[in-house]
């Protein structure tokens, strides 16, 4: 479910990184803060903790109307606030700066995925396939092997992973609130991208031994992610494909994050059922993924705009449950969880007797 109210986020929530998406209501705000942060006024309040509205104008190369204009649509989006000629940043928007790396990440991908909705809303409702066609942002996600070149290919994936590995560093945070990794020692990570979810998992949990299963590339990007952090060590990458080669085997724990939505149903339950024979008997599949968009009475916020691109990937929890029950699954759980978007947390465990009947 997409928070109601959204744009008045409550920051003493338990999860407060969740407070940036209040500052990302409308496609005006968005472009407000997006030239702010560009044009270096918001450095340059914080360094300087207030300023002359006129003094602004001249420093940061703008005539005092355009100014004025962003000033006042900031003032609106709760960014900044004036007093006697004077402007500095809201206690309300100082709160987020911690997390302005995600604030930037969404900005950047809702301002990307906003020119396809605009530009394509129709094939996206009616014509999926046109729309994945023609969306410039699906494009950045897709991995299609388009690249003419390694360098090209290369650029393209270190650009979405940067993506993904900010979304995911906020994300990973709800998993481990509601999910106890201590039982678990080596883990594999199935589609696990750059390494950040288990980085953070090895982090918090430091006898876990995690190992990332992806494309050969996106394996070199991930292992020169992670390669600088005290975890290191404890984290491998394994290239291949999850659909079609032998995954390594002998794990306590599997998990998918935010990567059985990119497959249909079939071949996500097929790597589901691969993903089973990874696992040592009694061992754990983990399954966090976002659920399907309602909207109900809520507006839709312009930080959500990314995520209607994969708007048909995104599964009731029944599915993952279901999929682990015909594969002999015991203590199966579903757990839902309410960020920007409603995430679901399916876990299951092997039954001892398993691989005998696999």
């Amino acid at each position: 479910m997409i928070p109601a109210n959204s744009k008045r986020i409550n920051q003493t929530v338990e999860f407060d990184f969740l407070a940036v998406d209040g500052f990302i209501g409308n496609i005006m705000d968005a472009q407000a803060l997006s030239t702010a942060l560009e044009i270096g006024l918001i450095d340059c309040l914080l360094r300087e903790g207030s300023a002359p509205e006129g003094s602004l104008a001249r420093q940061l190369g703008a005539d005092e109307k355009g100014m004025g204009l962003l000033l006042e649509l900031l003032g609106a989006n709760r960014v900044v606030e004036k007093s006697k000629g004077t402007v500095r940043l809201s206690s309300a928007f100082v709160h987020v700066l911690p997390y302005r790396d995600l604030l930037e990440v969404k900005l950047e991908i809702a301002n990307l995925a906003a020119h396809d909705i605009l530009d394509h809303c129709s094939d996206l409702i009616c014509r999926p396939r046109d729309f994945a066609k023609k969306a410039g942002f699906y494009r950045l996600f897709s991995g299609d092997g388009c690249a003419s070149s390694r360098e090209e290919a290369l650029h393209g994936a270190k650009r979405w992973m940067r993506i993904t590995t900010v979304l995911t560093k906020y994300e990973s945070r709800a998993c481990l609130k509601n999910f106890d990794f201590s039982p678990y020692e080596y883990m594999l990570d199935i589609g696990g991208n750059s390494g950040e979810f288990v980085l953070r998992i090895c982090r918090d949990y430091p006898h876990i031994y995690a190992t990332v299963f992806d494309l050969p590339l996106i394996c070199e990007i991930g292992a020169d992610h992670v390669q600088r952090e005290p975890e290191a060590a404890r984290i491998s990458f394994v290239p291949g494909n999850a659909l079609t080669d032998i995954l390594p085997g002998g794990f306590d724990i599997v998990s998918f994050k935010s990567m059985l939505h990119d497959w249909p149903e079939s071949e996500a339950g097929e790597i589901i059922a691969n993903a089973a024979h990874c696992l040592k008997p009694g061992g754990t599949m983990l399954i966090f993924e976002r659920s399907p968009m309602e909207v109900g009475d809520a507006v839709l916020p312009y930080s959500l705009i990314p995520f209607l691109h994969f708007f048909r990937g995104y599964r009731l929890p029944d599915f993952y449950a279901g999929c682990l029950r015909d594969l002999g699954f015991r203590d199966i759980k579903i757990r839902k969880i309410e960020l920007d978007m409603t995430f679901v947390l399916v876990t299951g465990s092997k039954a001892c007797d398993q691989d005998k009947v696999m």
